[in-house]
């Protein structure tokens, strides 16, 4: 069959770019006629009217399209190239590109239309090394047909008014993917398992929507996509992907359109789901069949599991060969995290006459830290957690299925162990999404790295003073918080519909929702709803005391937020201007009577659905975990949050309010909870834990960045060496929860100023007499005669005091003793060991005072080596771990030393503290057990005698970067064996 004049044009472009990949842009013309000197066919083609016709005519040219998208985006990202002195992604660098390629405004401009300019940098890839396959194949399966899947999406995307600068974003970015996986059609099959990181909120979604139709494209015929715990969300994913990638012929399949399982979907009825005109098997391409609904999960099969068998056009050949692949149809299924479905999809694959091992398969893992990780700890006898042993069954008897997790919280993904090669772990590839424009995330809520001075912070210049409220509540009867945040809800639903009048036009806000979030417990949902129930029908919106409210509220809060925040949308003079639109907003959001919804999942109690599909929501929502993952709240403005959480991965979950809020992001509140005091409770401040996630998200991301370059032509850190860059910023809020972190290992602790106090010392005698040893050379050093030091509180309302003896000895010196001490767990104490030997390096810490402090006055002593030193009665609370051993009162002057307090108002203390210098408390510990047996001159075997200590780093040995905490984990294989990767000094 002789090529027609779409393959002769596409073969010429292919060779003419083929030249110019990885070296220059070129002048076209004169390439174009050198290469068609091999192929005198070509000739009539090699010409810049030819090409610009071409570019006009996109559906029958897509893969010439295709691949001039690919090699513009990859000079436009080049970071420093030889041959341009621009900026990368820029409209210069796109001019200078043309301009080599010395082409008419004409075709730059079509140019451009066809392959807009990316702003996003490109996503950040720690990886392994992997074969090119996706943009080195000469045609991509979509040149099959005439539209192919991702053109499709990416028109609709068009058509939903993505910018064309954020559709080549992510088309960047979904090729970034998509080239990590297998190549569909290779006769030797692998399994690449990767990792996508994005934030919370931030189109995740409409990520790996556009990666399932690059890879349905490219080749692969059945797709899998986990989709979290709940029908909530699995139901949410279905519909986005029938809507936006599946389309209207391929559900219908020939049925009337009220048969669909979306007759009642507003979206459907309008007209907004993507149309093919027919179906794509009749236009030359391939159908994609769906095996669950929008209400239904997968579920078993009928006689003979015809749905998930796969055609072949030639039987002799396998499926992954082209010939079969590119007419074969895909399957799609959106399936629950849940052990009886997974199980039942396990069963119906093994009954399948097509042989496994030939179907190209991708495996989708939305939020993969949720249910999908093993959190049984490995022992011989103990069987994996069903979800993942599930998935585990799915890889194993799917040769060629790709794992690809989406998560915003990666933590629990990369502490799994790499060498379990049945298990989830990212080994290929984990790839880091930037920050799209457009989306308010968590840094937009707090003043992280400000250099304005507090004092001078406005609404202009502070995320925190212009969307952030205090939430403080005295007891469980103080509502005025919960008052002002549904006030603040009711203010913004009248700025909305006071925007729609001047020029949003009407219903452009479809959603307007709150989010009360204290709890996940039905009967605090229920105490709840009745609160929040009471506060709606008092809050008199219509009458006089209500406006007054309103009134402050937008004179000293909207107004002035808006007038430095508004971008330009509308904002009323005062509040008698806004007032008609009060009403309006009340009678959307309660004018049916039922102003709240509670999604819990207890019917008794639910009082309305949060189904965004089906109708606009002005609602106020109460829930916990249905709301706390995954599930996108439309419209959402105001939020209330006092849920607290023990992980950072579980917390950053939790805030629902980040997302995108195209007209509306000056309205945006965060009431959240920064301390609750009271009987029996202890303070907290949720604000400063998302600070901390906000600070560890950054450090994590910077990690990536920097080690994602690679270092000729190898990777400088692979997905296995990844832990060691997970950073914890706040002590008591670690990475994800303790049954995921079983394979990770805390590698060091930093603690500037802060007190450590380890307390797992050894039993055996030898080893307490080694550690006497150890110590001797700086307890002989300590002053005879004891000292009062003291530490006198600014108010003056109380005074700490310490009797000790004391040295200033240098930190190498220090450091030399502390590497020696031995230990009953060792691994308690190597975390804080390996800090101190890095600020020890760096010159962070220069010496130390050591503090060897009395108990009481009347404290027994006993001789060792050539001092006397005061003695410490003190048993094991925890065989074989002691409680602390230090004073509150003495740690205090401990910190005062080492700079983490302010002036003590004592000289004494004051002369010993000094820059870089840190302070030690040293205590000489007997045990109940031993207490008889002293000789008669008060001495003890070293054998019966703890040597315990505790310390405070200076408040300025920070270590090289401001993480508090970092991780490693263990591999169980020699192969993968984790090492830190090296940094600069």
């Amino acid at each position: 069959m002789n090529p027609g004049p779409a393959d002769l044009r596409l073969r010429l472009h292919q060779h003419v770019l083929g030249e110019m990949a990885g070296t220059r842009p070129r002048n076209l013309l004169s390439s174009m006629r050198y290469q068609a000197e091999d192929f005198t066919e070509a000739m009539p083609f090699a010409t810049e009217e030819d090409f610009r016709e071409a570019l006009l005519f996109v559906s029958d040219n897509l893969a010439l399209v295709e691949t001039w998208r690919t090699q513009l985006y990859q000079w436009d990202f080049e970071a420093a190239p030889t041959w341009s002195d621009t900026e990368p992604r820029t409209p210069e660098r796109r001019a200078h590109i043309c301009l080599r390629l010395g082409v008419d405004l004409a075709t730059a401009k079509l140019l451009e239309a066809n392959a807009p300019i990316p702003t996003l940098p490109k996503p950040v890839v720690i990886g392994t090394r992997f074969e090119p396959w996706y943009h080195a194949r000469p045609i991509r399966f979509s040149r099959h047909g005439r539209e192919g899947y991702w053109n499709n999406y990416r028109l609709l995307l068009a058509r939903k008014q993505w910018s064309p600068e954020a559709v080549a974003d992510l088309d960047a970015a979904t090729d970034a993917v998509v080239e990590r996986l297998a190549d569909p059609t290779a006769r030797t099959a692998y399994q690449s398992k990767g990792l996508v990181v994005g934030y919370v909120q931030s189109g995740k979604t409409a990520n790996f929507t556009g990666v399932v139709a690059k890879a349905v494209d490219a080749g692969y015929r059945l797709v899998i996509v986990l989709s979290g715990t709940l029908n909530l969300l699995r139901a949410q994913t279905q519909r986005r992907l029938d809507m936006e990638l599946v389309g209207r012929e391929n559900i219908v399949r020939g049925a009337a359109e009220h048969e669909s399982d979306y007759h009642d979907d507003p979206a459907w009825i309008g007209g907004h789901f993507l149309g093919f005109g027919d179906l794509p098997s009749v236009q030359g391409w391939f159908d994609i069949h769906r095996l669950t609904t929008r209400d239904n999960d997968y579920r078993s099969l009928q006689q003979g599991i015809y749905a998930l068998e796969f055609e072949k056009r030639e039987p002799a050949l396998p499926l992954y060969d082209p010939v079969n692949l590119h007419r074969a149809a895909a399957r799609l299924m959106v399936v629950k995290k849940n052990k009886t479905v997974l199980t039942r999809l396990v069963k119906d694959l093994g009954k399948i006459k097509t042989p496994l091992s030939e179907i190209p398969v991708l495996i989708i893992d939305d939020e993969s830290d949720e249910a999908s990780v093993n959190t049984t700890r490995p022992k011989p006898d103990t069987e994996r957690t069903a979800i993942n042993q599930s998935i585990a069954d799915l890889l194993t008897m799917l040769p060629r299925a790709q794992y690809l997790g989406y998560t915003a919280t990666p933590y629990a993904n990369v502490f799994i162990d790499p060498s379990d090669t049945t298990d989830i772990f990212p080994k290929d590839f984990l790839l880091s999404l930037e920050r799209p424009a457009g989306y308010m995330g968590a840094t937009d809520f707090h003043d992280i790295d400000s250099a304005v001075p507090e004092s001078e912070r406005t609404y202009a210049n502070s995320n925190e003073k212009a969307h952030v409220r205090d939430v403080v509540v005295a007891d469980e009867d103080d509502t005025e918080a919960l008052v002002r945040a549904v006030d603040m809800f009711v203010l913004a639903a009248a700025m909305k519909v006071y925007r729609e009048e001047r020029g949003l036009g009407d219903g452009y806000f479809t959603h307007h929702t709150m989010l009360i979030h204290e709890s996940s417990f039905v009967a605090d949902h229920r105490e709840l709803l009745a609160r929040v129930t009471d506060v709606w029908w008092n809050a008199d919106y219509s009458g006089a005391s209500g406006h007054v409210r309103l009134r402050d509220l937008f004179d000293s809060d909207v107004a002035l937020v808006s007038a430095a925040r508004a971008d330009g949308h509308a904002v009323p003079p005062d509040f008698e201007t806004l007032r008609p639109y009060v009403s309006p907003a009340v009678i959307r959001i309660g004018g049916d009577q039922r102003p709240i919804i509670v999604v819990n999942g207890d019917k008794a109690l639910e009082t309305g659905e949060a189904d965004f599909d089906k109708r606009p929501i002005w609602k106020i929502l109460i829930g916990g975990q249905k709301l706390s993952r995954g599930f996108t709240i439309e419209g959402l403005t105001v939020s209330y949050f006092r849920r607290r959480a023990g992980n950072m991965s579980a917390l950053m979950q939790m805030g629902r309010w980040f997302g995108f809020r195209r007209g509306y992001r000056d309205l945006v509140r965060l009431y959240i909870g920064r301390e609750e005091a009271g009987p029996g409770r202890k303070t907290f401040d949720l604000y400063q834990m998302f600070e901390a996630i906000c600070q560890d998200e950054d450090a994590f991301r910077q990690e990536l960045r920097q080690y994602a370059t690679m270092v000729d032509g190898e990777p400088q850190v692979t997905p296995a060496q990844v832990p060691p860059l997970v950073s914890q910023h706040l002590p008591l809020l670690p990475p994800t929860s303790k049954n995921k972190m079983y394979n990770a290992r805390l590698v060091e602790v930093r603690s500037p100023g802060r007190w450590r106090e380890p307390t797992a010392y050894p039993t055996i005698a030898a080893d307490l007499r080694h550690n006497v040893g150890a110590w001797l050379p700086i307890i002989d050093e300590l002053s005879t005669v004891p000292a009062d030091f003291a530490y006198h509180f600014p108010d003056g309302a109380a005074s700490h005091a310490m009797t000790a003896h004391h040295a200033v000895i240098p930190a190498d010196r220090l450091l030399e003793v502390l590497e020696t001490v031995r230990w009953r767990a060792e691994r308690q104490f190597a975390p804080d060991l390996e800090y101190l030997r890095s600020i020890t390096a760096d010159g962070d810490v220069l010496d130390w005072v050591v503090l060897c402090p009395q108990p009481n006055r009347s404290a027994a002593v006993l001789p060792l080596g050539h001092h006397t030193l005061p003695r410490w009665d003190r048993g094991r609370r925890r065989d074989p771990l002691f409680g602390a051993i230090s004073y509150n009162w003495h740690r205090t002057i401990a910190r005062r030393i080492a700079d983490a307090l302010p002036d003590s108002g004592d000289p004494l203390t004051e002369s010993f503290r000094a820059e870089r210098r840190g302070a030690l408390l040293l205590h000489s510990v007997v045990e109940p057990t031993h207490l008889a047996d002293f000789a008669p001159d008060g001495a003890i075997d070293p054998g019966k005698l703890v040597l315990t200590f505790g310390f405070v780093a200076p408040s300025t040995a920070l270590g090289r970067d401001s993480r508090a905490v970092r991780f490693e984990t263990t591999d169980s294989s020699t192969e993968n064996a984790i090492v830190e990767a090296e940094r600069d000094s």
